[in-house]
């Protein structure tokens, strides 16, 4: 069929036109962001699917603050992770829905992009990206289903345009918003406590600083006793990132513990009363202290320690009576008070985006 003048240039603006339009539309990339690396910590593992970016960040600290992820909008992540308390709430468990008590207490979050093992309590979780998620349904924590909240952040204005250039491929979806809790979550760094300072040269340790320090790494033996707390508490990180039963309960069978801890998760029986080693850093400020908050200070912590602990068969060896005296314990929580880090305690980045 032979077109005419005017039906050719129909076909033009019909067809041709709104293809070169599309094709001149520029999907505006997310910007990759650089995360500071601390000195002689290990690299963090990004996952080739979640790189950080600028715009990734800002939607993961949007919503790491917004109720809107709780069923009735009441709890948010940061009801339970508090930037001033190292990322922990003050409780001995957390509180959620409907002022539900937990089993457990909220962990610090400070450093957590730097915990390549798995995270929680029990270890459930690989990756950050998993951990996101659970207490998005967990009906202790926010309860929620999916596609309610999927719903009301379709229908929020700021929600579309921040996944839109967090996401550009891909918008709004389940996997997304846990892709952007991790990439928040990576940000939280701790890395300028007195203790860094020292070890970069800039600061010197107080005597009783220096003695603590002396007894926490076993460095000064046997001028100084051994406190054993290096082997599970590593440094840079404080933690080493394993799993240990450390002395709380007694149990007459490994499968006695009233809360089974890793094992419940595992299945093995060599891991029940097993939890994860939590970091040190900041730990001042994070009472009350263990899994289920049952010591609500450090010198408490110290006799537990100091005392040897109960008895289990999966005791990990290092906890053994210590024999510490009252200046041995005053020097270690001397020591211990340089790992707190008030420049990540304060990092405005740390805390709610500001109101508009």
């Amino acid at each position: 069929m032979r077109l005419s003048s005017s039906q050719f240039y129909q076909y033009l603006l019909v067809i041709i036109c709104p293809a070169l339009v599309w094709a001149c539309e520029v999907v505006s990339e997310p910007t990759p962001l650089q995360l500071p690396q601390p000195p002689d910590f290990l690299a963090m593992v990004v996952p080739a699917d979640n790189p950080t970016t600028v715009e990734g960040v800002h939607l993961g600290r949007a919503l790491f603050f917004d109720p809107i992820l709780s069923v009735d909008s009441t709890v948010s992540c940061g009801t339970c992770h508090r930037p001033a308390l190292a990322f922990t709430d003050g409780a001995a468990v957390s509180s959620g829905l409907n002022a539900r008590l937990g089993r457990r207490s909220a962990p610090s979050l400070l450093n957590i992009g730097f915990h390549y093992k798995a995270v929680f309590w029990d270890g459930r979780s690989e990756s950050l990206e998993d951990q996101a998620l659970h207490p998005l349904s967990d009906t202790l924590e926010m309860g929620s289903d999916w596609s309610v909240v999927q719903q009301r952040l379709l229908q929020n204005d700021d929600y579309q345009q921040l996944f839109s250039a967090a996401f550009p491929q891909s918008g709004i979806s389940r996997e997304n918003t846990a892709r952007a809790l991790a990439q928040f979550q990576r940000t939280l760094i701790s890395a300028d406590s007195k203790y860094d300072r020292v070890q970069r040269g800039v600061a010197e340790f107080t005597p009783a600083e220096k003695r603590g320090w002396t007894i926490f790494f076993d460095a000064g033996y046997p001028q100084t006793p051994m406190a054993e707390c290096n082997h599970c508490h590593m440094d840079p990180l404080f933690t080493n990132l394993g799993f240990a039963n450390n002395g709380l309960d007694s149990s007459l069978t490994l499968l006695d513990f009233p809360d089974p801890g890793l094992g419940g998760f595992t299945g093995k029986r060599y891991d029940y009363g097993k939890f994860r080693v939590p970091t040190l850093r900041n730990i001042m400020v994070t009472a009350p202290y263990m899994h289920d908050g049952r010591m609500g200070n450090m010198p408490e912590v110290l006799e537990h320690y100091n005392t040897g602990g109960h008895y289990a068969e999966n005791l990990d060896p290092n906890v053994r009576p210590l024999n510490l005296t009252n200046q041995d314990k005053a020097d270690l929580l001397a020591f211990l008070q340089t790992l707190t880090d008030s420049t990540a305690l304060t990092n405005p980045d740390y805390y709610p985006l500001p109101t508009k």
